[in-house]
């Protein structure tokens, strides 16, 4: 039987019920299951192969590697011998769009990335190539390079998917995917970007798999998350998270709602975009074309009787006084910031001309947060701490006389990480911190009375999870550098 026989049914029947050839399939007619399918699926492999097999049970890994291994062999191949992907009208583009090579081919592309659990791909246009990369637990890895030509087909191919003007070429554009993958269904946000080469296109993966993050496995240690729990079950006052963006903020947030929401308050989220739908919570998508801003969007929820309230991030002066007369007028307010740690969120208001006693009457607590990537525990071994590392890392070397490290496998790519863990630094204001704010204190002076208070900083959190094993020097370094 030729291999190509395959290539259709793959991800539609055999991905699907989570059933993968053996590697020696034409010789060997064997197909592995992770979980025993029916009758009538297996009649239906069987008359689509025309031919008998053997079905049988396998290890998720097993099946997950074969899986990978089947998804790069068949890897579809695009005619890039002609110029008829080049730039032509928009009949002839969205025509081209919906032929079965370009449609295999993307989707090989969303699937392989799906494999390695990506957050983001990049499909990059430069001058002789395509280049398509994506993020995996926050760095950038190269997926494959296929041949500037079919820039345009792909492009317009995503483009088509996102329901966005395939002849728009010289505008930003912004739109969504829903894509389905097995029994998953995944939300993607699509960002277009004119360049010189192509527009440039990136895809946010939503997973709504992964919605329901508890805020008790994000990472945060036991007395952080202790003292977490009591500030988020105030009957009113603002709570903020910080960080950069793609350190978990969103995630956070959402784990938060979860934890609160029991049904006997009222939840008003505005956000841009809504990422994930949560039952029980009633969410507002920012759209500044129709004037609903995060500002606009907040002066109508508190006329919506709520008692919580979460604003997806204060950007202006106006977010930030509505933001803050609702906490101080019965409200438990959720916000995001992009600062460096948590003492800079005081400063970062004072700069929005925030009177400095409004924010020390309105909030209740402060977090600042990071992302690390975990060391993959199929690959780990035990190695010592190097002298050179323990002093970049401003550290006493033998307080670290073991740590972990991966050594490359196929369950982590080969890159020694699998997933990744939060690092937090969280400051509760107290009597003496508000009066610091008060007076007019910097984020220096605020952020040497919560040390003095017992606040852990985001480096200390990573050093901690540094002797536990969790993650690397190296990841330490490239997240909490500027700190």
């Amino acid at each position: 039987m030729e291999i190509e026989v395959l290539r259709p049914i793959f991800t539609q029947l055999l991905t699907p019920h989570g059933i993968a050839p053996v590697e020696a399939f034409p010789e060997e007619p064997r197909l592995l299951f992770k979980q025993t399918p029916g009758i009538e699926d297996r009649a239906k492999i069987r008359f689509i192969l025309g031919r008998q097999v053997i079905f049988a049970a396998a290890s998720d890994d097993e099946v997950n590697r074969l899986t990978k291994h089947w998804r790069a062999k068949l890897t579809p191949q695009l005619d890039n011998s002609s110029e008829s992907f080049s730039e032509q009208d928009n009949e002839y583009l969205e025509d081209l769009a919906s032929e079965a090579p370009v449609i295999r081919m993307v989707n090989h592309l969303l699937e392989r990335a799906m494999d390695l659990n990506a957050s983001d791909i990049h499909f990059e246009p430069e001058e002789e190539s395509l280049k398509v990369r994506c993020r995996v637990d926050g760095v950038m890895i190269l997926l494959e390079r296929l041949s500037h030509k079919v820039t345009a087909a792909i492009a317009s191919r995503l483009k088509l998917m996102a329901r966005l003007d395939i002849g728009e070429k010289r505008l930003p554009q912004d739109g969504r995917i829903q894509y389905k993958l097995g029994h998953r269904t995944l939300d993607m946000r699509v960002s277009t970007l004119p360049g010189v080469h192509g527009e440039s296109i990136v895809l946010r993966i939503l997973d709504r798999s992964d919605v329901g993050v508890s805020l008790d496995h994000l990472g945060m240690p036991a007395d952080v998350l202790k003292a977490y729990n009591a500030v988020i079950r105030q009957p009113f006052g603002m709570i903020l998270v910080t960080g950069p963006t793609g350190s978990g903020k969103t995630t956070s947030l959402y784990g938060t709602l979860e934890k609160i929401n029991t049904g006997t308050q009222k939840i008003i989220t505005v956000e841009d975009p809504v990422e994930y739908q949560m039952q029980g919570v009633t969410q507002i998508h920012v759209n500044a074309k129709i004037g609903l801003s995060f500002a606009a969007g907040l002066r109508s929820i508190v006329r919506q009787d709520p008692d919580v309230i979460l604003v997806g991030e204060i950007r202006d002066q106006e977010t930030a006084e509505i933001a803050i007369e609702s906490a101080l007028t019965g409200h438990l307010v959720f916000s995001t910031l992009h600062t460096n740690d948590a003492a800079s969120a005081v400063t970062r208001l004072q700069d929005m001309s925030i009177d400095s006693y409004l924010i020390s009457s309105s909030m209740l607590a402060i977090m600042a947060q990071r992302l690390v990537r975990r060391v993959c525990q199929h690959c780990a071994e035990p190695l010592d701490l190097l002298e050179e590392e323990a002093q970049a890392l401003g550290i006493e070397r033998s307080l670290y006389p073991r740590i972990q490290r991966g050594k490359g496998c196929e369950r982590c790519g080969h890159t020694g990480y699998r997933g990744r863990v939060g690092i937090y630094e969280l400051l509760v204001l107290s009597d003496d911190i508000r009066h610091v704010i008060t007076q007019g204190g910097d984020a220096n002076v605020i952020r040497a009375q919560a040390l003095k208070e017992g606040m852990r900083t985001l480096r200390q959190d990573a050093l901690e999870k540094l002797r536990l094993g969790v993650t690397t020097p190296e990841e330490i370094l490239r997240v909490t550098r500027a700190i």
